[in-house]
């Protein structure tokens, strides 16, 4: 599991060390305007507010900064990934 996280941490950080950040997490623009075309939801939107709640959780659960998507100092640390706070510009 562990190393799980660590890729996936690494991923993350070689994203942002891209200039990818919070915004570029973000669902296409038709995800919100066009209803879901089939399935037991058909013709429902998704809330920009509920995705961003969730996207908000979801960064918490990996120990990223919700504002930015960086994995924060902490977690690094906590997976043994110290070496990689300098690539973020930290």
């Amino acid at each position: 599991m562990k190393s799980g996280e660590q890729i996936f941490t690494l991923f993350k950080a070689y994203s942002v060390r891209q200039g990818l950040t919070r915004k570029d997490d973000r669902w296409p623009e038709r995800f919100y305007t066009e209803p879901l075309p089939e399935g037991p939801a058909k013709g429902a939107l998704l809330s920009r507010e509920r995705i961003e709640r969730l996207l908000d959780e979801y960064y918490d659960l990996r120990g990223w900064d919700r504002v930015s998507g960086v994995p924060t100092r902490q977690e690094l640390a906590r997976l043994g990934l110290e070496g990689n706070i300098g690539a973020l510009g930290k």
